[in-house]
């Protein structure tokens, strides 16, 4: 390029500088005149974003948008508005978390369009982990922010309370300075205001401002908070249902912080009708809006259903849900016999093949629930009679395939017909919950029961969720066992640990009934699986594990809290119509946050056991720091090797164990027995994180120093024996494709490492428990059904000889039926779970008793005496029964399985309890007289039975929980102690005035 050229180029460049200038001043003069005047302090704090903003306007009309800023953790962008454009928008951020999201639309079109102009700042979460312990890099509170928010909340808020301005600005401020900073003090009350009435509501809340000046906009303002909000395409989804609905939005604030627990959501919308009309409170829309609004906690984007059927408006999104529901509870109830043919996919597939049948069910289920019709005892019949004959005339010529649907959607009309109540028209529900009668178990074919207790429930309740499905089965009225979560961290996981699941929880809830004979409460069991896939870091995993178990919380809530009987909601139509004690406790994956925070919401709504509807809250017994299921296990351990005539307490001999020493039970048991026991040598330590294996004994000193502490891996390798090694789970690296996991071994010539492959791996971590030999076993931790009827013959040695002569299970469903005879036909004692591990529950009842009588003060006060009395309780009665185990035995000559006198055991003692509640339930007087008031005391902890004032507030136990107590002490000394005539009444009474006089009641 010539001289001439160049200085003809930069002059055609310098007058199109000046042009764009010109055409900047005149768009920068339109956005002052056209955008809100918030726009301008929101955007204030980024001159040069406005002037991006001035100089990129002429091309909003050319391009679908213009993106002005562009980090990783910000956007900022503008496009024209056309229909759906924040739905798009928003979602253009799929995969990225947004923590803080502004939309502003100009007043009037763009220059040169017919459309407005809408403006979008979006910020996201960091996706960089922080450093553990490193306080977070907050700039200070600017001094006067506290007094001018603190004046625009008696102005606007006057009902705010004081008390809640520093935490909740605290909060604020720490999660979004720059906000709170460039925000008004009236925007920063209001998002305060928002966080309170959420944690009031619930986690759920919904309101309209009409403001006189958004009146004249011709606009509403909708706040909407939610506590734990949804991972992953939540905003979307929110903005979704206002499209849905014909509703648009001309401007929206929303944010999310973390409260120290978990995230909360903070929404402000300005909203008017597609048609220009305004959203009030009262009205059909605001209505339905709260309902679409509030169930995107339950509706998951992921699912076909959403995609198809919600944004194709064929359902609405609540209808969606069920519909979900429907796929669970089908997949769920058919799938544990018959995994390959009816996996979640194949019953999936069934209903959004279908929708016409799928219409149908929900018509049918509208028809049997919805509180708003008067008409429903006139419109199910009809409704059932329709759905039953388009799901037996179901025919698409394909036999094979229109039999499984069949069967399928004959499962769905079971939900439907044999659920009692449901809290699905509950507006501020977290998740679906549907309470069952079991006859439906009794109605599908014999294949489908195969593998469950014989005996049927008393009790099925059903659980969906956003991320999850499960089921709280119980086996008595007043019922009680443990909740756990399985968290599955791939769909493939998911699907696997959901096939099984109600047959897992059912033989999991009939063991509980089984061990629970020494107290007043059946056995109950609550198992649910979340779907973590996709979810990356422990962080995001447990907030997803929080928004479950609080959901499914809230929804057996919203059916188990009643009034005179019947469930207290009034959008819940109840069928049953009694009041239901169902305790729960604490089992996998439930932590201390959680139990405290549904041990408060329980009180909070009024469920009749209050803060005692969950054990091992802080005011109760922490069943770690108690040990007081391993005090049971380690007892029943004593009394087998008494049998093999070993005396723990002056004997060598060895254990081998699964579970952790940094768990409960297994923690525990090892803690006991290395105080207990001097001669015992641990040779084989299987857990999560790896393999111990020491032929010697695990040095007692290392062990000492990590129980309770750490997982197996912090042991250090460097004390073990000759011939002993270590195996980790978590220490891995690749080479190449290959993935290796470390082992270390003391051999001849000192310590060496090497890396094995997977199947090395997993050869040794899954045979090391059947081939390590040991005097006892102690399965005190892993999956159920670990040994069953394929490998329990791994235990015997080439010569047929058992490779451990005692079993005593510590962990639930460990070892299966069938691999229990087997063993035990070899010579093998082994203690069932529902005996061994019985301790667990024994002292949360006597936990949710102390909830019942004494105050949180009074408890805190006697805790350490109230928990030694509980210790003795639980020694005695692990005593009582393994004593008893023997000595049939024994009068069997040998010819009765542990098991089988186990077994044979509980169904004594519940079966007399059974007889006696309902006896004493006919007659509630007799509770409180003499023979039977000592025969109830006698139940109770020395604490509150020799305490004239914790004595005398026995009587405030509600009628059916003294019945079940006096019940359940005649039922367990009859059986323990010996003795019974036929004759009820008199027998009872004659029986336990003898044990009166003898001190023994």
């Amino acid at each position: 390029m010539n001289a001439a050229s160049e200085k003809r180029l930069h002059a055609r460049v310098l007058q199109a500088v000046d042009g764009r200038c010109g055409q900047a001043h005149e768009a920068y003069g339109w956005l002052r005149a056209q955008m809100p005047p918030y726009f301008f302090l929101t955007m204030g704090d980024d001159p040069e974003l406005l002037a991006s903003l001035a100089l990129g306007l002429s091309r909003v009309g050319t391009a679908p948008q213009v993106v002005l800023l562009d980090r990783e953790d910000a956007r900022v962008l503008m496009r024209l508005n056309l229909p759906g454009s924040v739905v798009d928008t928003l979602d253009s951020a799929a995969g990225r978390e947004i923590s803080y999201a502004e939309l502003t639309r100009s007043r009037g079109p763009c220059p040169g369009t017919a459309h407005e102009l809408e403006v979008y700042r979006l910020e996201f979460a960091s996706a960089r982990p922080q450093v553990p312990g490193a306080p977070p890099s907050i700039p200070p509170l600017p001094q006067d922010l506290h007094s001018r928010v603190r004046a625009a909340l008696r102005a606007r808020y006057p009902d705010y309370p004081p008390a809640e301005l520093d935490r909740g600005l605290e909060l604020l401020w720490a999660g979004h300075p720059g906000y709170v900073r460039r925000s008004p003090p009236e925007r920063v009350a209001r998002a305060l205001w928002l966080y309170l009435q959420g944690r009031r509501h619930g986690g759920l809340y919904l309101d309209v401002e009409n403001e006189e000046a958004l009146a004249r906009a011709g606009e509403s303002r909708l706040v909407f908070a939610v506590g734990n909000p949804p991972q992953g395409n939540f905003l979307p989804q929110v903005m979704e249902v206002f499209h849905r609905l014909q509703i648009g939005v001309g401007r929206l604030y929303c944010l999310t912080f973390s409260t120290g627990v978990h995230p909360y959501f903070l929404g402000s919308f300005y909203v008017a009708t597609r048609g220009g009309g305004r959203v009030e409170c009262g009205t059909v829309l605001f209505e339905t809006l709260k309902k679409e609004l509030y169930n995107t906690q339950i509706l998951s984007t992921r699912t076909r259903t959403y995609a198809d059927f919600v944004k194709g408006r064929v359902l609405s999104g609540d209808e969606a849900s069920l519909l979900d529901a429907f796929i669970s509870f089908c997949h769920t109830t058919l799938a544990h016999t018959h995994p390959d043919s009816y996996g979640l996919e194949d019953v999936m597939r069934a209903f959004h093949s279908h929708p016409d049948l799928a219409l149908a069910l929900i018509r049918l289920f509208q028809a049997r629930f919805d509180p708003d019709r008067s008409d429903r005892e006139e419109a199910y019949p009809a409704a059932l009679a329709a759905a039953q004959r388009a799901v037996a005339e179901h025919n698409t010529g394909h036999k094979f395939l229109d039999d499984f649907r069949r069967v399928v959607f004959r499962t769905g009309l079971s939900l439907v017909r044999h659920t009692l109540k449901t809290n699905f028209y509950v507006p501020e529900k977290h998740a679906l919950a549907f309470r069952l009668d079991p006859s439906y178990l009794d109605e599908l074919a014999p294949e489908f029961t195969r593998g469950l207790p014989p005996r049927r429930p008393f009790r099925v309740t059903f659980f969906h969720g956003r991320s999850g499905v499960g089921y709280h089965v119980g086996y008595a009225d007043i019922a009680r066992g443990g909740w756990r979560t399985v968290i599955a961290h791939s769909r493939d996981d998911y699907v696997t640990n959901a096939n099984p699941l109600f047959r897992e929880v059912s033989v999991l809830a009939h063991t509980q009934h089984l061990k629970n004979k020494d107290i007043y409460e059946g056995g109950s069991k609550l198992v649910a699986v979340l779907d973590a896939s996709g979810l990356e870091g422990r962080e995001a995993v447990t907030q997803s594990l929080y928004k479950l178990q609080y959901g499914f919380a809230n929804a057996f809530l919203d059916l188990f809290v009643t009034r005179e009987g019947r469930a207290a909601h009034p959008r819940v139509v109840d069928y049953y119509g009694e009041d239901e004690a169902i305790e729960l406790g604490p089992d996998e994956n439930m932590h201390d946050a959680m139990i405290e925070q549904i041990a408060d919401l329980s009180a909070r709504r009024g469920y009749l056991l209050g803060r005692g509807i969950l054990s091992s809250k802080r005011v109760g017994i922490n069943h770690k720091e108690y040990g007081v299921t391993s005090t049971g296990v380690v007892k029943f351990a004593q009394v087998v090797l008494e049998e093999l005539g070993i005396d723990i307490a002056r004997d060598p001999f060895t254990v081998k164990m699964t579970g952790g020493p940094g768990g409960d039970v297994a923690g525990n048991a090892l803690r006991i027995l290395l105080a207990r026991c001097p001669g015992v040598r641990v040779v084989l330590i299987v857990d999560g994180s790896g393999v111990l294996c020491d032929p010697a004994g695990a040095d007692r000193s290392e062990l000492e120093r990590i129980v309770l502490r750490s997982d197996l891996d912090a042991f250090d390798p460097g004390r073990l024996g000759p011939g002993g090694f270590l195996l980790y789970r978590g220490q891995r690296r690749r080479d190449g494709l290959v993935e290796l996991y470390r082992r270390v071994e003391q051999g001849p010539e000192g310590l060496s490492e090497r890396w094995v492959s997977t199947d090395e791996f997993h050869r040794e971590f899954d045979g090391a428990l059947f081939a390590a030999p040991a005097d006892l076993f102690l399965p005190a931790g892993g999956r159920p059904e670990t040994v069953d009827g394929g490998n329990w013959n791994r235990f015997l040695s080439a010569d047929g000889t058992p490779t451990c002569r005692a079993i005593v299970e510590g962990a639930n469903s460990f070892v299966t039926p069938e691999a229990r005879v087997e063993l035990q036909k070899r010579g093998v004692l082994v203690i069932r779970d529902a005996s061994a591990n019985k301790c667990g529950v024994i002292s949360s009842s006597y936990e949710i008793i102390a909830n019942l009588l004494l105050t949180d003060r009074e408890f805190l006060a006697h805790k350490e005496q109230y928990v030694a009395d509980v210790l003795e309780i639980l020694e005695r009665r692990a005593e009582d029964e393994a004593r008893l185990i023997f000595r049939r035995r024994r009068e069997s000559g040998g010819q009765l399985l542990c098991t089988e006198i186990s077994e044979g055991l509980s169904g004594e003692i519940n079966g007399h309890f059974e007889e006696f509640f309902r006896y004493f339930e006919r007659r509630p007087e007799l509770a409180g007289r003499g023979v039977f008031r000592r025969a109830l005391l006698a139940h109770l902890p020395r604490l509150l039975r020799e305490t004239p004032r914790f004595r005398a507030r026995v009587g405030r136990l509600p009628p059916k929980y003294r019945a079940a107590i006096l019940a359940s002490e005649a039922a367990t000394t009859v059986v323990y102690r010996g003795g019974w005539e036929p004759d009820l009444g008199g027998s009872l009474k004659a029986y336990l005035e003898k044990e009166g006089r003898s001190g023994q009641a």
